[in-house]
């Protein structure tokens, strides 16, 4: 997909792949020990295993279509975006597609160590219920 991608970018598309399946232990080879993950809605983690139990509670299955990366070096650590939508199927079956999403990355010496995550999930589902808010 992006072979010409920046080693970080890189590592944090190699993560979201491995989360995909999901294989949160294989994930957490891409995090640093003391990562800090930040989930829909606030909820803390410390490995990916917490956001794969949301995800498993709120859809039957989900994947991420990775549009782009964007990257932003600093010193010290590298700041990686990635952009794109959600697809998959909510647990009564029904598909969707077209949910956004962006995940911010901070990576350092070759590690994931903090992880903020948004999408419109919240804002389908209300939809799904018939409640305009």
């Amino acid at each position: 997909m992006h072979d010409d991608l920046p080693a970080d970018a890189a590592l944090v598309r190699d993560f979201l792949e491995a989360s995909m399946v999901p294989d949160p232990e294989r994930a957490a080879g891409y995090m640093a020990p003391d990562v800090e993950i930040t989930f829909t809605g606030g909820r803390k983690f410390s490995h990916p295993s917490g956001p794969t139990g949301v995800n498993a509670r709120r859809y039957k299955w989900v994947k991420k279509r990775m549009d782009r990366f964007d990257v932003a070096p600093g010193e010290g650590e590298t700041v990686v975006y990635s952009v794109g939508t959600l697809y998959g199927e909510w647990p009564d079956g029904e598909p969707f597609e077209g949910n956004r999403y962006v995940d911010r990355y901070v990576v350092r010496n070759g590690k994931i160590v903090m992880m903020d995550v948004w999408n419109d999930s919240a804002e389908r589902i209300l939809v799904r219920k018939g409640i305009d808010a």
